[in-house]
């Protein structure tokens, strides 16, 4: 029989046999303690009032169990790898007398100098030992300094210890260990990931799960991972706490430690409750579409106001998940998830990021106000105003591009460009339109960022022309097209006059011919290659069409009594010219034609 070590004075026979029956159980490999060891130690101590303390192997095994006082137990220096960026493959658990589950700073000093897989403490409940409670801490990284830091987590009832995968949260602290010898991060590869998608209830959507999943798979790649594989379960309904089940999450976790991931993306808005349970559960970082959709939003916004609309729809969604993260130990090294102004929130209170939400708004509204100030000056001088929308990768940047010999970004990517960007557009019939590329549309487009975008989305509501580019060679083009439209009708544009613009006409297979003239025979509709440049002259001369222009030059005469009518016509319209003439006040104006009749008292003929 293997030695009980420490303060074992005192101690009845039958204790001592309690104590030696631990080496005799086993914990199964993906779990932190099973059960009936954390129950045997409660008993133990709830019966001794001192600490009882095991060591684990990575097998399950008990290596050593030694005993200790009411506050403290004495720990053995057991062999461990000492390997630079590895654990030792021994976890330290021990029992606290008085139901207090806490750390102490002694727990976790040893963790750091003895580099422990894990260090966690039991909370013994005298009365009721099968009631205990735990925490636990492990290292994730290295400071500034090169000191090892820490993170604890908890308080957990016993049933946590059936949902932990043990080994993937390891393997993620030793991810993070891997650094080298000046305390800088080895080249990262990109994360490995796994989508999960739940198909339930009637599925009347215009997208399959599958057709969604897919997208998810563009989003992730996007994003910069490698996607390694795509689960799709089916269930009525989802499950409140682990969103797809228990038994799919186990199956999952044991996927995960085999082929090493880093990072799962679930294709639906989890709550914060679920993210935390999956998380606790899978042992690795967990993701919904609209974390995943924001990580990308981070990495495009280039511009000031860019960085200040994502950062505000990062801190709105972070809001109500700011209180217990789960175990999502690889935020701590970045990564998917933690760009942009959001991976600083971990630790910090609500209060603080509401305090950053109002600032955010503050200064957005200012730039609100300018893009305010220069529509007006805009509509003074009859400047037609034309918006690009449209799914994103359907084109528009490079149909901007084409049509006013600019170089804005593209890229054949999910959200390639995401500022706003404007441009002189001429048309046919020599006049000048400004042209402005929005944001890219996508099904269940985040609600945080239609909100945060709304300045940008603005452009939109007072544009003379909304052209919607539809990628035409997409299987989905007519799901994209209806996404397009809901989240114009929940920015108010829906009544705007909308000219279809079905783009990469080149990428359809050569016995498509019927198809496009079906597509030519929809009303208010062009088709077109932006970027082999097939059927832009059209384009223009329908743009052209559709904005009809009917700014009217009038001349009139403004009497020296209503001198204040005069100074409006310089808000409402563009003065060409003013004399002082003995009757009045004589002025050239131009006005849209839909204001000339409010003018029509002061018209006249007199030229001179």
């Amino acid at each position: 029989m293997k030695e009980i070590l420490g303060n074992t004075e005192g101690l009845k026979n039958n204790i001592i046999a309690m104590l030696e029956q631990l080496y005799q159980l086993r914990v199964p490999p993906w779990q932190l303690v099973s059960p009936e060891i954390a129950i045997q130690m409660a008993k133990i101590t709830g019966a001794i009032n001192r600490e009882v303390n095991i060591f684990l192997d990575r097998k399950g095994n008990v290596l050593s169990v030694s005993v200790g006082d009411s506050n403290t137990v004495s720990l053995p220096d057991l062999p461990g790898r000492r390997g630079s960026g590895r654990l030792s493959g021994i976890r330290c658990i021990h029992t606290h007398p008085g139901g207090n589950s806490q750390l102490s700073g002694i727990d976790l000093s040893a963790l750091r100098s003895h580099k422990y897989d894990l260090m966690a403490a039991i909370g013994v409940n005298d009365e009721k030992p099968e009631e205990f409670v735990f925490d636990f801490a492990i290292i994730t990284g290295k400071d500034e300094y090169g000191q090892y830091t820490v993170q604890e987590y908890g308080v957990f009832k016993p049933e946590v210890l059936e949902t932990l995968f043990l080994p993937n949260i390891i393997s993620s602290a030793e991810k993070l260990l891997a650094v080298t010898d000046d305390n800088q991060k080895l080249e990262q590869r990109p994360e490995r990931t796994i989508l999960v998608s739940l198909e339930y209830g009637k599925q009347d959507r215009l997208w399959t799960s599958e057709d969604s999943l897919e997208e998810l798979r563009q989003l992730a790649e996007t994003a910069g991972a490698e996607v390694i594989a795509k689960f799709l379960q089916k269930r009525p309904k989802p499950d409140p706490g682990f969103f797809i089940g228990r038994g799919k999450v186990r199956d999952l976790a044991l996927y995960a430690q085999q082929e090493d991931i880093d990072l799962c993306v679930f294709d639906e808005e989890l709550s914060p409750a679920q993210q935390r349970n999956l998380e606790q559960s899978l042992g690795i970082k967990v993701l919904d579409r609209t974390a995943l959709i924001l990580d990308i939003f981070a990495q495009r916004a280039q511009t000031n106001e860019g960085k200040l609309q994502v950062e505000l729809a990062q801190l709105q969604y972070t809001l109500p998940r700011i209180m217990g993260q789960g175990l999502s130990l690889s935020r701590l090294g970045g990564g998917i998830g933690t760009r942009g102004p959001g991976e600083t929130k971990l630790e910090t209170d609500r209060r603080m990021i509401r305090d950053r939400i109002a600032y955010i708004k503050g200064c957005i509204d200012k730039v609100q106000n300018v893009r305010k100030l220069h529509r007006s000056y805009r509509n003074k001088n009859q400047v037609p105003s034309v918006s690009l929308i449209g799914y994103t990768n359907a084109g528009k940047s490079t149909l901007l591009n084409v049509l006013t010999n600019s170089d804005v970004y593209e890229k054949d990517q999910l959200f390639a460009t995401l500022d706003p960007t404007t441009r002189q557009l001429n048309l046919p019939d020599k006049r000048q339109a400004i042209l402005t590329d929005t944001v890219g549309f996508i099904q269940r487009l985040p609600h945080q960022l239609i909100a945060a975008f709304k300045s940008t989305l603005e452009e939109t509501l007072d544009a003379d022309l909304l052209v919607h580019v539809i990628d035409v060679s997409h299987p989905l083009y007519k799901e994209q097209s209806e996404a397009v439209y809901r989240v114009l009708q929940e920015t108010g544009v829906q009544d705007k006059p909308i000219l279809s613009v079905f783009n990469k006409i080149d990428k359809l297979p050569d016995e498509s011919s019927g198809f496009l003239e079906q597509l030519r025979s929809v009303p208010d509709s062009v088709c077109i290659s932006a970027k082999k440049r097939i059927g832009l002259e059209t384009l223009l001369t329908a743009i052209s069409d559709s904005l009809k222009l009917k700014a009217i030059e009038v001349t009139l005469l403004i009497p020296y009594s209503e001198s204040g009518t005069a100074a409006r016509l310089f808000e409402e319209g563009t003065v060409l010219s003013q004399d002082y003439e003995a009757e009045g006040i004589k002025m050239k104006v131009r006005l849209q034609a839909n204001d000339v009749e409010r003018w029509q008292k002061y018209t006249t003929d007199d030229e001179d």
